[in-house]
């Protein structure tokens, strides 16, 4: 039986959805550039179908992520979904990968016969005849002019190959110039509590009507509880975050730092650490939703009470008072008290 949970428009999409979404990124699996290594798609399976039953609605994944894999695995979990049940999903384009080299990083591109070619692909490994929301993942790098890659996403909406249309990764001015072309269904940053710098790009996107649904709420697992230094250092050389400056020195001892404090707010609310996080996120206005991600249906578990939580005033002074003191992160530190 799938359990009912609180929902809020996206926007101008006609789509209410989840304050949570589940998050299909580890779904891709080893062998690609930003992998978060090996993973057993039965496990993705289950946790995409613990996802729902607990009454979660939507999920993003992307064409890149596994090069393709991730989207056949949310297409494998769907067969096992009654109809009524199914949840929306969102997938990305404009990263175009190397089959000869499939751990070279993907190039950014804007292309109009690139992304068409990519949208077919996605319908045939979703097993869709339309997506509900399509999304540019990074402003395109092969000399495409933004007017022209949003145009090009605009026309698919008209077609009626996409339900809506959105960019992940864009700036506000960048959101401006695709804006006088034709409105921005949705915008999809990166916004934690370590990483923060997209805060104007969400008040841009309260003030348009855009939906807004926020990736790595609890900063790719620093701020789930679940890490440590002596795991950041055992992180298999397959996973991006190996690489990553956030899971290294200072930065990281500042990370758990901040973690440990998000873990007492956590205790008065009877949950861990990760739901305050993407809790913290949904506080700002802007936002619609957050996307979490699971390797197993156990991680859905320590999230999903972010899909009901609001934090009050004195836990987000709290927060931004850790943010202070740990020096973890950089941009603002608490969403303006007119919001809350």
């Amino acid at each position: 039986m799938i359990t009912a949970l609180p929902t809020r428009p996206f926007g101008k999409t006609g789509m209410d959805i989840t304050r949570v979404g589940f998050g299909a990124w580890a779904a891709g699996g080893a062998g690609w550039a930003f992998s978060w290594g090996a993973q057993d798609d039965g496990e993705s399976v289950a946790a995409i179908h613990r996802a729902v039953e607990a009454g979660i609605n939507w999920i993003d994944t992307a064409a890149v992520y596994g090069l393709g894999h991730s989207e056949e695995v949310v297409a494998r979990a769907m067969d096992g979904l009654p109809e009524q049940d199914r949840p929306y999903i969102f997938t990305k384009c404009g990263l175009v990968w190397d089959e000869s080299d499939r751990r070279k990083p993907p190039r950014r591109v804007g292309d109009a016969a690139s992304l068409r070619s990519e949208l077919e692909a996605s319908l045939r490994r979703l097993r869709v005849e339309r997506i509900d929301l399509y999304q540019v993942h990074w402003p395109a790098e092969d000399g495409t002019r933004l007017e022209d890659y949003w145009a090009t996403l605009l026309a698919m909406k008209d077609e009626g190959k996409i339900r809506a249309a959105g960019l992940c990764n864009h700036n506000a001015a960048q959101l401006e110039i695709a804006e006088t072309v034709g409105h921005v269904d949705t915008l999809q940053p990166p916004f934690s509590a370590i990483k923060r710098g997209y805060a104007a790009e969400l008040a841009w996107c309260a003030q348009h009507s855009t939906g807004a649904i926020v990736y790595s709420p609890m900063q790719a697992g620093l701020l789930t509880g679940a890490f440590s230094v002596e795991r950041a250092a055992r992180l298999d050389k397959e996973d991006w975050r190996s690489r990553d400056t956030e899971f290294q020195g200072e930065r990281l001892r500042r990370n758990l730092d901040l973690a440990d404090v998000l873990r007492k707010i956590g205790d008065r609310y009877g949950t861990g650490p990760g739901a305050v996080a993407v809790a913290w996120a949904l506080a700002w206005p802007g936002v619609t939703a957050a996307i979490v991600g699971a390797r197993n249906a156990a991680q859905v578990e320590g999230w999903l009470p972010a899909a009901t939580l609001q934090l009050g005033e004195a836990d987000l002074d709290e927060v931004a008072s850790a943010i202070g003191s740990t020096g973890a992160g950089s941009g603002p530190t608490r969403p303006p008290t007119w919001a809350i």
